[in-house]
């Protein structure tokens, strides 16, 4: 035997939702997490491709620092061959045709190394500074204590760095003398 209940079972207030509301909210559900989806694959791909730039960056800087050091080396090599063209010089007595010749060929050679970036110290008769020069003699002179005398060697810079020192000579005043 069955018993029928004495009362009724009220309904919810709220009327049971159509079966395409629930279909609705479900697909809102998902394009809610698939565009969470895509926010989250867009900003990883921004992030690749900021490390990606940075990579390409960070390696062109490299390649051209390669470049500087290789430029350094060679001209650092053709010193000599500027101090043997600067002692050639010293030694020849007239101006002739050959002589005019080598000296216009010196020229051509020193310039092409200042387009390089290049450049000469200067150094006489300014104050020994160790960052630029290297002392190999001293000797006694009217002129201040430190001051350069003679340049022995010609130093060099590229690109603003020291690639050669200039070697001199500076004074040390006069001995026992009111000069310093």
């Amino acid at each position: 035997m069955l018993r029928k209940p004495d009362k009724k079972i009220p309904e919810e207030k709220t009327p049971e939702k159509q079966p395409h509301e629930k279909i609705l909210e479900e697909k809102e559900k998902l394009l809610t997490e698939e565009t969470k989806k895509v926010k989250e694959y867009v900003e990883h791909l921004q992030r690749l491709q900021a490390e990606f730039d940075n990579y390409r960056k960070r390696v062109e800087q490299e390649k051209q620092l390669i470049i500087k050091q290789a430029n350094q080396e060679l001209i650092q090599k053709l010193l000599n061959l500027l101090d043997s063209f600067e002692l050639a010089f010293q030694t020849i007595k007239e101006e002739d045709e050959f002589s005019k010749g080598i000296k216009m060929i010196y020229s051509e050679f020193y310039s092409t190394l200042e387009k390089e970036g290049m450049k000469k110290i200067e150094c006489m008769n300014k104050k020994f500074d160790p960052h630029f020069h290297e002392v190999l003699l001293q000797g006694e002179s009217e002129q201040a204590e430190g001051t350069i005398m003679e340049e022995l060697q010609k130093g060099y810079m590229l690109n603003d760095r020291i690639i050669r020192f200039s070697k001199v000579k500076t004074s040390k005043g006069i001995q026992g003398g009111n000069i310093k």
